[in-house]
């Protein structure tokens, strides 16, 4: 018995010996060259394939000088800010083992009054106020050669951001000169100045910023300003985005059309029924949908394209929930949320993004012109149906009374590509305030009539997707204001631009940075229940409405002038029976409504327990199941 125990113990020790040698060896190895493993779905700490791409098109060494303070002091702030710095300092690393020899890092402790402070100051950044009151450095500069761009503060709210913003300096100091892209906008994209004498009379106005977009772009690219009225597109201009183009003139659609046939590329965002546009207008302009739409009224049909402005999409698959009444929410189908089944996965620029939201969005029509070819970007599910805009404003539950899916799959953004010709044959259209100058007239022979290369035109039926209304939650936090996006929806837009004009390799970076796995087969249960119940729902109400209408020729017939108040019993009779039916019909209608909502709440909280308990009770399930397989052989023994 006594030499049994004594080899169960040497075995064991024999046993720990080895696996601290592997453990041992596993660590220098690892430490060497650090390799870690990425089990998300969507591989979020795996370096992307177009920063790999970028980190091997360097052929010349580029430096990054990473700067962190060492503070002795341990508040929950440095710790917090010390965890990030690891995580960034592992990020560096894999750039490193990518980039070899042609990235230097060098890492500095910038305390106060150290050569290390003074080398983060001339770098141009910026320490952080922490509690204890020193100032607290987390931030690098990225150089190559006179080339310098920096990060001042590398802010943990932006950790999903934060191989962009590195991938995007490197990319910058390699190529330091910024296409001009060109903006043209009815809406106050580029921010409002405050009416001084409303502030002063304690009535508001003061101002609005720059939309987020805008703010972005201008990190990248040189942002050129375009009106609205003008009548030539500068040739510096690479990329022309046009947002909510309310009342564009034939001049200004002219100057777009001759732009894109010298070579420009055009991104334009339509608008059906602009929110955002409805919010600013003036009350004294009066209702209306036209008074909020807006398209390129010239341009497309050239383009063998129809956008009409009165209708938009609403989708049962893609609707959203609003907060409506009460703070209760409430269905809004013609505020689509986009998953993965309405993005192309198949392009770039989409094939990574996560949520689309697009609020009252219109839809394509049409075929391109020949030697067009056309590209759907962003589309509807089939549980679609077009509907009135202004109605769609009202909100959701007018639209939900007689939805029929229309089973067709609706075009929200489109990508045109290959040899233009012109929308304005004739030339450029004569300006009214100078109708008899002959001049103007004989400076027509000279517009272009057809592209000689092959260029794109980007068209999207809704312009609010930009706003930071409808793309950024914004919170308070230790460190100010904490902007998180609540969708890809600038990241689509920069993602585009960034295909025209800048290295299409940081597109595969920006657009993991905004991962959404929405529950799919819950939305597309969700639509089926909802349609086999609206039918239920439909069929009622017409009942209902000719139940009334049969009460209501009931209550007119009259037998002559004199009797005309009076009804014969059998009349009597009639008219009760279809009161009493009106009386039922309504009951089972409010009923089909109940369980229909019923059925999806049901269908909702059964997936939340689901969630909540398989991992517990799977857990469970196991330890039971190897308690009674190891007291089973113990038992044996």
């Amino acid at each position: 018995m006594q030499k049994k125990s004594l080899e169960t113990i040497l075995y064991s020790s024999a046993g720990i010996i080895v696996m601290l040698v592997i453990i041992v060896a596993v660590n220098v190895i690892t430490g060497v060259k650090p390799v870690r493993v990425d089990m998300t779905q969507e591989k979020a700490f795996t370096l992307s394939a177009g920063t790999k791409a970028i980190l091997k098109k360097l052929d010349t060494p580029v430096k990054i000088r990473f700067y962190c303070t060492q503070s002795e002091t341990a508040t929950p702030e440095t710790v917090y800010l010390k965890d990030y710095a690891r995580k960034v300092e592992d990020l560096l690393q894999e750039y490193k083992q990518i980039a070899g020899k042609n990235l230097v890092i060098e890492k500095y402790d910038p305390q106060p009054d150290s050569d290390a402070e003074d080398s983060a100051k001339l770098d141009g950044l910026e320490p952080q106020s922490i509690q204890s009151g020193d100032p607290f450095y987390l931030g690098l500069a990225v150089s190559l050669a006179d080339e310098r761009v920096a990060l001042p503060f590398l802010d943990p709210t932006r950790e999903k951001l934060l191989e962009y913003d590195i991938t995007r300096a490197v990319a910058r100091v390699f190529t330091p000169e910024k296409p001009t892209v060109g903006v043209m906008s009815a809406l106050p994209v580029f921010g409002e100045m405050g009416n001084q004498m409303m502030m002063q009379m304690g009535q508001g106005g003061g101002g609005t910023p720059a939309w987020t977009i805008i703010e972005q772009l201008k990190q990248d690219f040189n942002v050129k300003r375009i009106e609205m009225t003008a009548d030539k597109i500068d040739d510096d201009v690479k990329v022309l985005v046009v947002i909510h183009p309310k009342d564009i003139s034939d001049k200004a659609q002219f100057a777009i059309d001759q732009f894109i046939l010298r070579g420009g590329k055009l991104i334009a965002f339509l608008d059906a029924q602009s929110a955002i546009a409805s919010r600013q207008r003036n009350p004294m302009e009066g209702g209306g949908p036209s008074g909020t739409s807006s398209s390129l009224e010239k341009l497309l049909p050239a383009w063998g394209i129809q956008f009409d402005t009165g209708k938009v999409v609403a989708d049962l698959n893609f609707k959203m929930e609003l907060r409506g009444q009460n703070g209760q929410p409430t269905e809004a189908p013609a505020f689509l949320a986009l998953t993965s089944e309405g993005l192309n996965t198949n392009d770039i620029v989409t094939s990574e993004l996560g949520s689309i939201w697009l609020p009252m969005c219109g839809a394509f029509t049409g075929e391109p012109a020949a030697g067009l070819k056309e590209t759907v970007l962003l589309n509807s599910s089939k549980e679609a149906q077009l509907v009135d805009g202004f109605m769609a404003s009202m909100g959701g539950e007018s639209i939900l009374n007689g939805f029929k899916p229309s089973g067709v799959n609706y075009k929200l953004a489109i990508r045109l590509t290959g040899k233009f010709k012109t929308a304005f044959p004739d030339g450029k259209p004569e300006d009214k305030t100078n109708a008899g100058n002959t001049n103007s007239v004989a400076k027509t022979n000279d517009s272009l009539k057809e592209s000689k290369v092959e260029t794109s035109v980007v068209l999207f039926g809704d312009s609010d997707l930009l706003a930071d209304d409808f793309s950024l939650r914004k919170m308070e936090s230790p460190f100010g204001a904490m902007i998180t996006p609540m969708n890809a929806n600038l990241d689509l837009a920069q993602n585009l631009v960034e295909q025209m004009a800048g290295d299409s390799n940081l597109i595969g970076v920006r657009s993991r940075a905004t991962q959404s796995r929405p529950f799919t087969l819950v939305k597309k249960m969700e639509a089926e229940a909802e349609a086999t119940g609206q039918a239920k729902i439909t069929e009622l109400q017409q009942s209902l409405q000719e139940t009334q209408q049969r009460l209501s020729e009931l209550q007119q017939q009259k037998k002559d002038k004199d009797q005309r108040f009076i009804l014969s019993p059998e009349q009597k009779a009639e008219l009760e029976n279809f009161r009493k039916k009106q009386a039922d019909v309504s009951k089972e209608l409010k009923q089909a409504q109940k369980d229909l909502r019923k059925e999806v709440v049901s269908l909702e909280t059964r997936l939340k327990w689901l969630n909540i308990l398989a991992m517990p009770l799977g857990v469970t399930a196991a330890g039971i199941g190897i308690a009674m397989i190891k007291r089973k052989k113990t038992s044996a023994k």
